[in-house]
């Protein structure tokens, strides 16, 4: 594409090779919406006004809005359980044009094997694939990863193309203490940009941890927080996952005045939401019905994405941006219509127009390596003769954060045991790396579990082998099985695997489509509901986030309990 002849077509003197006329464009840049002709040279856009009037193909809108492509500022694609190839079959009919992914999930199992193997298998996808480094891996001391990424490993990778800077730094408290690697990392990367983790944070230890050059959060959980940090400078993702959702509790908080430093993210999104409510699509809309002014939530989806990210190409449709756009039907109903992306229709009426394609898995499986686990890995021991008070973990429907609550249960033969009438359950984490043998074991109330267990190699962020269970026997013949399998989820009861999702890749995804893993987990969700009695909605989600140590307050990993207020292993026993 030589700008010579781009220049052609803008001047009427060459024919676009794609024409979208009678749109009623929606331009970010001047916060206007107005009928006008879009003329498409190859990859860019190249002229807009009512004066473009042929090319070599040309759709007619008559009078449908023309938005440019939705941007997902912040993504984990592990959480989707598939490869980005098929990820992108979901996403791009949906009006996604480009993402920018941490992947820290699979840097935690396979390090920089598995950030490679995420790039690489984005190659020849329509849909614009950026990366942030991973910062903390592992996420915290308290945990056994697949591997350690020091900060002179990261070096080389952060000028790798398509690479935007250094992914959210969660480990805030080693930023407070001035960690000597993590000071490393964000020195190397103070010329580019850097995303925050930080919930909670405030005040001097908030100014503290921007100072260090993080210049966003996706954290934030209410007004006075985000309003916060937009003061000090921050850049504020909203984010609308499947187990974290914010949007509504963070709508006050974005004004006209502010609403150039907030921008749309999904964090995490498993399949069956990305099925049933979509994907950044459904936050505009959601965002929209909320009573957000309609510009403000597009900007928040497109321009204000590509402007923190450096991005000047993406985010607007206007002379010189690369040619990613969208057609609705309406604000209200927001019915993604046709997907362009690079200046090539890439779906249309919700289907895509381009199939699959394989990975390279070779350096990515065979992930899951476990030591012997004997029956006695699963007591937790008291020297009380009948009762013993132990630290819970609390779930909280919806949110990545637990409760640190206490309760009282009984001892039989020395040994504290589980109590289905309280919702309290036995909850372990199982080293799958390395084979250390280690098993974190404690309690955990809010699953409503009343039989069997379940288990899974999605448990961020180190994804060990996390279980939840009544029984010690079945917790024990979940995980044997997620071991054969060599990942994944499973459910079990009385010593009979009820249904399993194997995971090959990495321990987090498989090659098969959105919908099949979505029928597959919304099969085991039934199960944990009818045959174990769960109550909690999305149990195996809510049980991954109970091993993330750096969000509160009382988490789980292979190591045991952590305070993660206090930063440090407590023990179960009170």
């Amino acid at each position: 594409m030589g700008l010579r002849e781009s220049i052609g077509v803008a001047r009427g003197h060459r024919e676009a090779t794609l024409l979208l006329k009678n749109a009623q464009l929606v331009n970010v840049l001047s916060g206007e919406v107005y009928l006008t002709n879009v003329a498409i040279y190859q990859e860019l856009v190249v002229g807009v006004g009512v004066d473009y009037l042929q090319a070599e193909q040309v759709i007619d809108l008559k009078g449908k809005m023309l938005l440019p492509g939705l941007i997902d500022g912040h993504v984990h694609i592990e959480s989707s359980m598939v490869t980005i190839p098929e990820y992108a079959r979901t996403v791009v009919p949906l009006g996604t044009t480009a993402i920018v992914i941490d992947p820290h999930e699979i840097a935690n199992v396979r390090g920089l094997d598995g950030v490679s193997f995420m790039m690489s298998s984005s190659k020849g996808v329509p849909l614009g694939v950026y990366a942030m480094v991973p910062s903390c891996v592992p996420a915290s001391p308290f945990e056994t990863a697949g591997d350690t990424l020091m900060a002179y490993d990261l070096a080389d990778f952060l000028l790798k193309r398509r690479v935007l800077g250094m992914g959210e730094i969660m480990n805030f408290p080693g930023v407070l203490n001035a960690d000597e690697d993590l000071l490393g990392k964000l020195a190397m990367a103070h010329d580019m940009i850097i995303d925050g983790h930080a919930p909670g944070l405030t005040g001097k230890d908030l100014n503290a941890y921007i100072i260090s050059g993080i210049m966003s959060d996706h954290e934030c959980v209410n007004p006075l927080e985000a309003l916060e940090k937009l003061r000090l400078g921050m850049h504020v993702m909203v984010r609308e996952g499947s187990t974290a959702r914010n949007l509504a509790d963070l709508l006050p908080a974005i004004t006209w005045a502010n609403h150039h430093r907030c921008l749309f993210v999904t964090d995490d999104r498993h399949p069956s939401d990305l099925m049933d409510e979509g994907h950044i699509n459904a936050i505009v809309k959601k965002a929209i019905a909320l009573g957000l002014d309609p510009m403000i939530a597009v900007r928040m989806a497109t321009i204000n994405t590509a402007r923190y990210f450096h991005l000047p190409r993406l985010g607007a449709i206007a002379p010189g941006f690369q040619a990613d756009m969208i057609v609705i039907d309406s604000f209200n109903d927001f019915n993604v219509e046709y997907t362009i992306q690079r200046g090539h229709v890439v779906a249309q009426g919700g289907h895509p127009l381009f199939g699959s394609k394989k990975a390279d898995t070779s350096r990515v499986v065979n992930t899951v390596s476990v030591g012997k686990l004997s029956p006695e890995k699963w007591d937790i021991h008291s020297e009380e003769p009948e009762k013993q008070k132990v630290k819970v973990i609390g779930v909280v429907p919806g949110q990545a954060w637990s409760h640190n609550v206490e309760a009282t249960l009984p001892v039989v033969d020395g040994i504290v045991r589980l109590d289905p009438n309280q919702d309290i359950a036995k909850i372990a984490v199982v080293e799958r790396h390395k084979a250390t043998g280690n098993v974190g074991v404690g309690f955990v109330k809010g699953f409503g579990m009343k039989r069997g267990a379940i288990a899974s190699t999605v448990a961020h962020d180190a994804h060990n082998i996390i279980v939840v269970g009544c029984s010690d026997a079945d917790m024990q013949h979940a995980v044997e099985r997620i071991v054969d399998q060599q990942g994944g989820l499973v459910a079990v009861r009385d010593g009979r695997v009820l249904d399993s999702l194997p995971l090959p890749i990495a321990g987090l995804m498989t090659e098969d489509s959105v919908p099949y893993v979505a029928k597959k987990l919304e099969n085991l969700q039934r199960i944990c509901q009818q045959q174990l009695d769960v109550t909690v909605l999305n149990p195996f989600m809510t049980m991954a986030f109970l091993a993330l140590s750096v969000i509160p307050e009382l988490k789980i990993t292979d190591q045991g309990l952590v305070d993660v207020e206090k930063f440090e292993l407590v023990p179960v026993i009170s």
